[in-house]
């Protein structure tokens, strides 16, 4: 794992430019990786396959891609079916357990008012308004884009670019907050900065070019001034 801590003028001088900041969902906002992951490995278990973790960090957290097409070619009949089982199971799942990651609420608070705020995520929209249905985290952002919003997803630049036309500010003064290398190529692609705070499932990832680093959500207010 790499990633600048630099604590010199020029960093600082940096840092005081930020105007906006577009926030990852899933891994930094709220913890739903290990859900995801448990209703692929469900859903392919079903058609014989045994799905294990470093496939699935491999091909859904580096790559973007979907584990799915370890049992079906992406775009034919089956597979969209397969896809439909599979959303339906994390649907589910997602109303069983508490989500919003210790001490996001508590930054988000630190933080409002001071930077325009947006989310910036790959995830489909129904399971984003399944998740935020009872997060009562919404308010603390401007906009939140997710993936009908987007043609292409992360690690592609579209979801940064469309964040940064919507803030109304110059990359210069755009901050990405990511827990995933395709998440950082995303917001690096798109010529903005950004902080990486890496989850327990993503702790092991190359986060070359990242900013900074930080060891939780917590530092994330202290990293900006």
């Amino acid at each position: 794992m790499s990633g600048s801590r630099g604590d010199g003028i020029e960093e600082h001088q940096d840092r005081s430019m930020i105007k906006a900041l577009f926030w990852d969902n899933d891994g930094i906002l709220v913890d739903t990786e290990g859900i995801f992951f448990r209703a692929n490995q469900e859903t392919l278990s079903a058609v014989g396959i045994s799905l294990r973790w470093e496939q699935f960090e491999e091909i859904s957290l580096v790559r973007g891609g979907s584990v799915l097409q370890l049992a079906e070619k992406p775009g034919t009949e089956e597979f969209y079916k397969l896809r439909d089982k599979r959303d339906a199971l994390y649907a589910d799942l997602l109303t069983r357990e508490p989500l919003v990651i210790e001490g996001v609420r508590d930054v988000l608070e630190t933080l409002k008012g001071k930077y325009l705020m947006g989310i910036v995520t790959s995830s489909g929209h129904e399971h984003f308004e399944i998740i935020h249905r009872r997060s009562g985290l919404l308010p603390y952002f401007q906009f939140a884009l997710t993936m009908k919003d987007c043609a292409h997803f992360k690690p592609h630049p579209e979801p940064y670019l469309k964040a940064i036309e919507l803030s109304g500010c110059r990359p210069q003064e755009c901050l990405a907050i990511e827990d995933s290398p395709r998440g950082l190529a995303s917001a690096v692609s798109a010529g903005i900065r950004c902080l990486v705070v890496p989850s327990r499932f993503t702790k092991g990832g190359d986060f070359t070019g990242a900013s900074r680093i930080l060891n939780n959500i917590m530092e994330l207010p202290q990293s900006l001034q």
